[in-house]
């Protein structure tokens, strides 16, 4: 199909607007075809003489270049376009003119050829938007490159420098031309001008007078915009327009690379970073314009999601219909770009999510903006029915803006005020009637005025149903005071002193003027939601606690204003959960963690982490990502339990999954970090081995690890390849000490986990690497009961997957051992009367240690599982919860006794899960605040603290009874 002529690919044919018109230029083109050939083609073959009468009379600009050179025309028509087009940029490419006319005369001829090429193309139905595009871009970079070619060989041979490569000069040259907007993305439209950054590497260029660089490049760039730019007789080739250089009032229109990273760095504006994410190399010295945008890219790109991006992007958005009077969607006079539903909206659409999300996400750096559509859906960040509705549009709208800039050549984007006018546009888009394009534009239009105000959601008002909430000036408003009262605020005062405190900048958070005016935006909103909890006071104050270790709070307000849903959450934390809210206050950066759309599972999580330890420039930097990871993800599933997105049950699990990837990410940077030094083991292996909570997969937000590392090595080797080798014994133990410091240690950015490897054999006695064998041994002849009873919820969590399946067999066979089932009980009953003398009974809420708690149901469902014949190192699960039911299965445990355990189990995981999460300090039920009680009553299904301390009481009784009874009294 490719390889056919373009009137044979030509869709159906274009109904001429003006009749009259084509007419004449089809006439013009007859008389001027001195070789016949357009003649011929006319005559012979009438689809080519409809497709030439449509554009014609379509198309008046159009209608002269075709007919001014019949013979082009004619071998445009004959040919495919694609190898026009191909042939073109080679011609472009070759040229080598002596002056600088023959070279504007040149370009000038090429670019006519081009836009007839791409109108007749486009026109015809053979290329699409991105077809017809690309394809004036690719002309345009050419016409570019040769202008600077042509410029720097005049220089060279002016003796002004010296070229890296005559046949190809701006290479290594230095002088860089960034390509940005719709340049950049390969997304030109028909009359579009050229968006540059122009930038010069003192380094590179090799300049006669290197003191007057700035100078020179000033007007050698001065005469690339003459040659593309000055109309002649013959046109123009391409407006250049460099304002989107740094502070272009204030510098001229090259500048060099110092200048402009020290620009960036200090006073770049979010505007200039989405005009970014399209930049691309364009011409002149390539390599030097992609190192730029490497080093740019912390810039554009921010770590954490840029909320305040939105809003600035936004306030663009809303001058442009302040003030070119876009203000509401129609057909006649309609802005297709700047106005309401028009193509500005798709791209700022896109481009805002990028900045807001790209830094966090690679993927989303792209500069088409219909690839980052679909980008954005596979991410899950908009639906796959949105993209599809505003790709359709774009394409749409884009093809409109294409047959207005066609008919006459101009940069225009506004439809016809007449209604003739505009029915003229839609006979080009195929419309027979007014009222049908009117129609299908309005649909297009309102479709993305409708996403795009979705995605900018309304800022909140400034004042709310309650009354006033005014906090200027150095006296309280009275109404103010009222209102907050009447919202719930014990103490306004309070409040309002705090607010003007923050209004005039007295916090770190507060010193910008646009943090300022975002709280103000933000404030009824925020003290709504404050309120809300029920517990007015409490939040504000933690919420203040919060503020004042800020850093800066423009990010902050932003993401709340963009996402309501995010501020009532947050108040939430600050109402009820006050150990939550403290994790807030030391690393308000965790929030932005609570936006992500949900994980894509545990390979995700993995991967995540991979991601951020292979960016580390170094190993404690290494060690602080995987705090910044850890904490931020143990703050999202804390969260999430807390709006009951997880049960506690699957709280459990994500926690102990989260430690998993932690344990897995930091062993293999503990040990590529080590082999430096002290090289490897040959044919050795190391794996970790989880105990406890973590080998359960019943984790809370605050529980410890509990681990040991078994690994398998000649005794006697030593290790390989490093600077300072070591025999196999020490080697292993300071790896693992290397670990637990990796795990435990904290560093600037904080806490990971406590760590607890008291559990491996011969306890803190014994070494603290333990050679498999060893291990085996131990436990055949050496181990104690409750080691035992800790084993059964032991499991390997990191390590190479054969060793890792020999640690377990191991495992399996040591609980597989014959145990007495008398001997086990006594030890197990001597062992709880311990803890109960060390620890106290505790009251009601000691929901660990309480008689008939977590305590008594572990011993009876270890010593159950360590008294049952197991063959083949069979093995129960390592959950307590899925133990009950495997033990009720076989019929070990009596289908009551299961219940209740079950039920038991249930209920304590679901207070331990939100107590650990809320606060640090036992819980006191007349200390509660309220909203952490009624956190408290919905994990325990209770109407009130009394029903639920009833329920506690009976439960416990009954599992004191169980423990009992199979145990033996305590």
């Amino acid at each position: 199909m490719a390889s056919q002529s373009l009137f044979a690919r030509a869709k159906s044919a274009l109904s001429a607007s003006d009749p009259a018109l084509a007419q004449r230029a089809l006439e013009r083109a007859r008389e001027r075809d001195v070789e016949g050939r357009l003649t011929t083609l006319l005559d012979g073959e009438s689809k080519a003489k409809e497709l030439l009468l449509g554009v014609f009379g379509a198309s008046p600009f159009l209608g002269e270049i075709a007919s001014r050179d019949p013979g082009r025309t004619a071998r445009l028509i004959l040919s495919p376009p694609e190898e026009s087009l191909a042939a073109l940029l080679c011609r472009v490419r070759a040229l080598r003119p002596e002056t600088e006319a023959e070279a504007m005369r040149a370009l000038r001829g090429a670019k006519e050829e081009a836009a007839l090429l791409a109108g007749l193309a486009d026109l015809a139905g053979v290329w699409d938007v991105e077809s017809v595009t690309r394809a004036l871009t690719e002309f345009a970079d050419a016409a570019l490159a040769a202008a600077i070619d042509f410029t720097l060989r005049q220089a060279a041979q002016a003796g002004s420098l010296s070229l890296d490569d005559p046949d190809d000069p701006a290479r290594r040259a230095g002088w860089i031309f960034l390509a940005m907007g719709k340049a950049g993305a390969f997304e030109l439209n028909y009359s579009s001008d050229l968006d540059l950054v122009v930038l010069f590497d003192r380094a590179r260029a090799r300049l006669a007078k290197p003191d007057e660089d700035w100078d020179f490049f000033v007007k050698l760039t001065q005469r690339v915009v003459r040659i593309m730019s000055e109309r002649t007789a013959d046109g123009y080739v391409f407006r250049l327009d460099l304002r989107l250089r740094p502070d272009p009032g204030a510098t001229p229109i090259a500048l060099p690379l110092e200048a402009a990273y020290a620009y960036y760095e200090s006073m770049g504006q979010n505007w200039e970073r989405a005009a970014f994410i399209k930049a691309r190399p364009a011409a002149g010295d390539i390599e030097a314009g992609e190192i730029f945008l490497k080093e740019l890219q912390p810039f554009i790109w921010r770590k954490h999601y840029d909320f305040a991006a939105l809003a600035d992007v936004h306030s663009i958005k809303r001058q442009i219909h302040a003030h070119k009077g876009h203000g509401v969607v129609a057909v006649n006079g309609h802005d297709v770009k700047l106005g309401r539903g028009g193509i500005r909206e798709i791209e700022f659409f896109v481009q805002t999510q990028q900045l807001i999300l790209g830094g966090r996400d690679v993927s989303l750096r792209g500069r088409s903006t219909l690839a980052m559509l679909d980008r954005l859906v596979e991410a899950g960040w908009i639906e796959a029915r949105v993209r599809d509705e505003l790709r359709e549009a774009y394409i749409f709208l884009r093809n409109v803006e294409h047959r207005l800039q066609m008919v006459e050549d101009r940069q225009t984007h506004e439809l016809p005020a007449s209604d003739e006018g505009v029915a003229a546009i839609g006979r080009m888009m195929g419309f027979a009637l007014y009222d049908d394009f009117a129609s299908a534009l309005r649909n297009r239009l309102e479709t993305v005025e409708a996403h795009y105000a979705r995605l900018f959601e309304s800022a909140p008002e400034l004042s709310t149903a309650g009354g006033n909430l005014v906090f200027t000036g150095d006296e309280d408003d009275p109404e103010t005071l009222a209102t907050l009262t009447r919202l719930g605020f014990g103490r306004p005062r309070l409040v309002t002193e705090s607010l003007r405190a923050w209004h005039f900048g007295r916090v770190p958070a507060m010193r910008s003027a646009r943090a300022r005016e975002r709280l103000t935006e933000l404030t009824p909103a925020l003290l709504g939601a404050l309120a809300a909890t029920g517990q007015a006071d409490e939040a504000f104050l933690a919420f203040e606690k919060f503020m004042n270790g800020l850093p800066a709070g423009l990010q902050l307000f932003s993401l709340l204003a963009a996402n309501p849903h995010l501020l009532r959450l947050i108040a939430t934390i600050m109402g009820s959960a006050p150990k939550l809210a403290e994790t807030i206050s030391r690393r308000p950066g965790v929030i932005a963690a609570l936006i992500e759309p949900a994980s894509a599972g545990r390979d995700d999580l993995s991967q995540r982490l991979r991601a951020a330890l292979a960016e580390a420039r170094s190993y404690e930097e290494a060690l602080d990502r995987a705090r910044i990871f850890g904490q931020e993800q143990k703050f999202l599933i804390g969260a999430r339990l807390l709006t009951m997105a997880l049960t506690p049950a699957e709280a459990g699990f994500a926690y102990a999954h989260l430690a998993e990837v932690a344990i897995r990410g930091l062993l293999q940077t503990v040990e590529e970090e080590f082999a430096k030094a002290h090289g490897r083991i040959e044919g050795g292996a190391a794996a970790v081995v989880a105990l406890g909570k973590l080998g359960g997969r019943e984790m809370t937000a605050a529980s410890d690890l509990d681990l040991m590392l078994l690994y398998d090595a000649d005794p006697l080797t030593e290790s390989r390849g490093g600077e300072s080798p070591l025999p196999a014994a020490q080697y292993y133990a300071r790896v693992t000490q290397r670990l637990i410091s990796a795990l435990s240690a904290p560093t600037a950015e904080g806490l990971l986990y406590e760590v607890d490897f008291r559990l491996r054999p011969s306890g803190n006695k014994g070494p603290i690497a333990v050679r498999l064998q060893a291990f085996e041994e131990y436990q055949a002849k050496d181990a104690w009961t409750w080691e035992r009873m800790a084993l059964t919820r032991a499991r390997v969590v990191a390590g190479p997957p054969e060793f890792s399946a020999r640690v377990e067999s191991a495992i399996g066979a040591a609980l597989s051992r014959p145990h007495d089932a008398a001997a086990t009980a006594a030890d197990a009953l001597d062992m709880r009367r311990r803890l109960e003398r060390e620890k106290g009974s505790g009251g009601l809420w000691d929901l660990k240690q309480a008689p008939g708690g977590q305590i008594d149901i572990e011993f009876v469902i270890q010593f159950l599982e360590l008294t049952q014949d197991r063959e083949n190192g069979r093995r129960f699960s390592t959950s307590i919860a899925e133990a009950v039911r495997e033990l009720a299965g076989i019929g070990v445990l009596a289908e009551g006794d299961a219940a209740t355990l079950g039920d038991a189990v249930s209920l304590y995981q679901g207070l331990t899960q939100i107590l650990r999460l809320a606060i640090a300090e036992n819980f006191d039920p007349k200390k509660a605040s309220r909203g952490l009680t009624d956190l408290i009553l919905q994990a325990g299904d209770a109407p009130s603290l009394s029903h639920l301390q009833a329920r506690l009481a009976e439960t416990q009784s009954a599992v004191r009874e169980i423990f009992a009874r199979i145990m033996g009294a305590v």
